[in-house]
């Protein structure tokens, strides 16, 4: 990794593309800082602990806290990026017909993306700010009218856009997904506050219990370390599947090899089930003043809640469901069996065409019921322990937050990799 980065900084595209990307994260934690008006950020200590609190607060990059003009983060536009992605699959023909269009088609659904992102957002500044008024004892609101919901529903609404506007310029300009450095950087700057209060919560107040306090805290260090490693390994697992090439004459250049991740479809799996899980919440928020306390508001509220088992349990079959769902929508088999067909290539001991369309799914869903489990099970722990130990909410969404790190870690230094290694060859061939 240290040599990757050296190589990096040499190159001077490559170094600038690098201080670029840090410059844009630097002006977003700025904009983090800056507090919508009209509100009393220092309202929302009492949420804190809640899950709906924490999830936003992850996806806004911490912006949360402070009820920034970038509070909402990206969360808007995952939603509507799932919502576009479900309605391809011939539910709407004409979005089905753009995704088969290349470039063209895929400009006019990022198009239909950011609008429904802009509805999305809306809705969501309402809800959120409407909701944690109720829940807030000294007022999240100042001055709570129809217009002022609605003025910060506006800013909240520029503020998310004026996020996107930010991510896309790292992908363009800098280097990587410029919406996953963006939730990238937020959870990166909130790791020191969280060890601060994990340390709080844990060992500075444990009085007579410090021996105790400090070999707990060193489990939780070791279990932690041990998910590092097990998302480390799982990320980068491949199972490799021969091709042979009946054009190629070299006896040495005949085989070739398909990689298929075990986990195919990354950490997006974890982050649309984190957006599906928050825009219920989200929409209770509405009902929570009024009806806060009839059953129906409650058992919701329950189902919807990450802190409750049955809420836990609803988020992880929505990552295995994404999971199987995102993994075809990577590797598509139809495509990947057309184009080795065009190719002259074909899989041994499998007949070319619908044959080979079907032993590719067949491989894929048994790589993504190994990846769904793994991504459910790094997910379910982390909730699990801070349930039974009564820990920080941090730690509950723990997982969530490394499976994000560690995947953008890892496709960035891939990406690093891949830019260093062309121009290298590039300098070669001059």
């Amino acid at each position: 990794m240290l040599k990757v980065l050296k190589d990096a900084f040499k190159d001077k595209d490559i170094r600038g593309r690098i201080f670029f990307t840090l410059g844009i994260l630097i002006l977003f934690r700025l904009g983090t800082h800056i507090t919508v008006p009209g509100v009393n950020a220092s309202a929302l200590g009492d949420l804190s602990s809640s899950g709906l609190f924490s999830l936003l607060n992850t996806f806004g990059g911490g912006a949360l806290s402070s009820y920034s003009i970038f509070a909402l983060g990206v969360s808007p536009y995952i939603t509507a990026s799932i919502v576009v992605q479900l309605l391809q699959m011939d539910i709407i023909p004409k979005f089905a017909e753009w995704a088969d269009q290349g470039e063209v088609g895929r400009r006019k659904l990022n198009q239909v993306t950011r609008y429904l992102t802009i509805f999305l957002a809306f809705v969501q500044a309402v809800g959120i700010s409407y909701g944690f008024n109720a829940l807030t004892n000294l007022g999240l609101v100042n001055n709570p009218s129809v217009t002022t919901y609605l003025s910060i529903a506006l800013i909240l609404t520029a503020g998310t856009m004026m996020v996107l506007w930010l991510a896309e310029l790292i992908t363009v300009n800098g280097f990587g997904n410029g919406t996953s450095m963006i939730i990238f950087s937020g959870i990166i700057a909130r790791v020191p506050s969280d060890l601060y209060n994990f340390y709080n919560t844990q060992i500075r107040n444990a009085g007579s219990e410090m021996t105790e306090a400090i070999l707990f805290s060193m489990l939780i260090a070791i279990g932690f370390i041990l998910l590092v490693i097990a998302v480390v390994y799982m990320e980068n697992a491949r199972r490799k599947i021969s091709v042979q090439y009946s054009k190629r004459v070299s006896s040495n250049d005949q085989s070739a090899h398909i990689p298929l991740k075990v986990n195919s479809a990354g950490v997006i799996p974890v982050i649309f089930a984190s957006s599906f899980i928050m825009t219920p919440q989200t929409i209770l928020g509405f009902f929570s003043q009024s009806s806060g306390n009839e059953t129906w508001y409650q058992v919701l509220n329950q189902i919807f809640n990450l802190e409750e088992p049955i809420g836990a349990v609803i988020y992880t079959v929505l990552i295995v469901v994404f999971t199987y769902f995102y993994a075809f929508i990577q590797v598509n088999p139809e495509k990947v069996s057309e184009n080795l067909q065009k190719q002259g290539g074909y899989i041994a001991s499998v007949r070319p065409g619908k044959a080979t369309q079907d032993y590719l799914s067949k491989v894929l869903v048994r790589l993504s019921t190994i990846g769904a489990l793994y991504l459910g099970i790094i997910a379910l722990v982390p909730i699990l322990a801070s349930n039974l130990w009564n820990l920080p909410s941090s730690v509950a969404l723990g997982g969530t937050s490394l499976l994000i790190v560690v995947g953008v870690a890892l496709e960035s230094m891939r990406q690093l990799e891949g830019q260093t290694a062309k121009r290298s060859y590039r300098g070669f061939i001059q």
